[in-house]
């Protein structure tokens, strides 16, 4: 099931604007450029920026996403020719025979169960070709950034061409290890309409990723700190096997 922040259109109109800048996407440009990687597969791609960064620097892009409102916003960007999009997830896909497979922000902690979590790896790996790579985020349980949501008052104001001024307030509603939920209440002031979207993450620890990533066969090469969020969380860089 998709949350509403993905796949209710008024919401996933608003979601670049409360999404920030991306400073992320940059280190993941430059981690295809240092794999070689002229293919690639964003999975989880939500409105496409990563998708049309990789685009606009000359590779042949997939995007694939559960949420069509988002695929709406993502196709209806200014984009370069080269960008193939989906609907569906990574246990969806055709044949794609691609260099790098990517997963940004939450996408690697919304797979709650270790089924889930096994059949997306799964399906990444028949997406790439031979010793091809999946590189993805994933926040560190350690730093306890719930702790910090919980801790936010107010609400977070933007304003969004075409639409006008949205606030946007952030709730965490039970934290149940590895599972943390929250709830995003959207106000539009312009008719007073208010929306919600609740959503589920899982922390998993390092250990618990390694050992997934082997056993949907991969070689993990490399554990990494996300550039923008130092300590924050681990980047996983690893490779098909076999």
């Amino acid at each position: 099931m998709v949350d509403a922040i993905f796949g209710d259109p008024r919401l996933a109109r608003v979601y670049d604007a409360f999404d920030g800048e991306r400073d992320d996407l940059g280190a993941y440009l430059a981690i295809a450029g240092e794999l070689s990687a002229r293919r690639v597969l964003d999975v989880g791609c939500g409105t496409g920026e990563l998708a049309i960064l990789f685009a606009r620097h000359g590779h042949r892009v997939v995007g694939v996403d559960p949420a069509a409102a988002s695929l709406d916003v993502a196709r209806a960007k200014e984009q370069p020719d080269g960008i193939r999009w989906l609907h569906g997830d990574a246990t969806t896909l055709p044949a794609l025979d691609v260099d790098l497979a990517t997963m940004t922000g939450n996408v690697a902690q919304v797979f709650l169960t270790d089924d889930g979590w096994a059949r997306t790896l799964r399906g990444v790996h028949a997406a790439l070709r031979p010793h091809g790579h999946l590189v993805f985020e994933t926040r560190r349980p350690e730093r306890r950034a719930w702790q910090e949501w919980a801790t936010e008052s107010g609400p977070t104001i933007r304003q969004v061409p075409g639409v006008g001024a949205v606030e946007r307030h952030l709730t965490v509603t039970d934290v149940s290890l590895p599972l943390v939920s929250f709830r995003y209440t959207f106000r539009f002031p312009a008719d007073g309409t208010v929306l919600t979207s609740d959503s589920t993450l899982r922390f998993r620890e390092r250990d618990e990723v390694e050992s997934g990533l082997t056993a949907a066969g991969y070689r993990v090469l490399d554990v990494r700190q996300a550039p923008d969020r130092p300590g924050r969380e681990f980047v996983f860089v690893a490779q098909r096997a076999g």
